[in-house]
């Protein structure tokens, strides 16, 4: 009996398992989450590379603000007003001090912020439509 009784307080009591195990979960859960947040930016940096040289013929086109009005009349205004001035979208008034042109860009070729629909548009196109947001203010 004392035999078994030495062998009983040599073991590690359930508790050390217990802290053991919940330390190995911590650095699995922080692995996890790791590896997730690098994999998402990752794939968003894949994302920006693929766009990037849209952006920048884009950006080397000069626009004209009034094919740009009348591509913002055809595509944009059930959901930003006829003025821009808002509806289901937001006010565009004050949107290219708000916001760079890359960032417009962005917007409007993926739709980043729902219910905004992505659109495929060619640069000379988007170039008016900057031009005209620009016009507004």
């Amino acid at each position: 009996m004392f035999h078994v009784k030495e062998v009983l307080v040599n073991t590690p009591s359930s508790k050390a398992l217990i802290d053991q195990n919940q330390k190995i979960s911590s650095w699995r859960r922080f692995f996890l989450s790791f590896a997730t947040v690098f994999f998402l930016i990752l794939l968003w940096s894949i994302g920006n590379f693929k766009k990037e040289p849209f952006i920048t013929e884009t950006l080397s086109i000069k626009g004209d603000a009034l094919s740009g009005s009348k591509l913002f009349k055809i595509n944009c205004v059930g959901c930003h007003g006829i003025s821009a001035q808002g509806f289901v979208g937001p006010d565009l008034h004050e949107v290219t001090k708000e916001l760079s042109d890359k960032k417009i860009i962005n917007q409007v070729i993926r739709g980043l912020t729902p219910p905004m629909p992505s659109f495929e548009i060619e640069p000379q196109s988007m170039a008016d439509l900057l031009a005209y947001m620009h016009s507004l203010n």
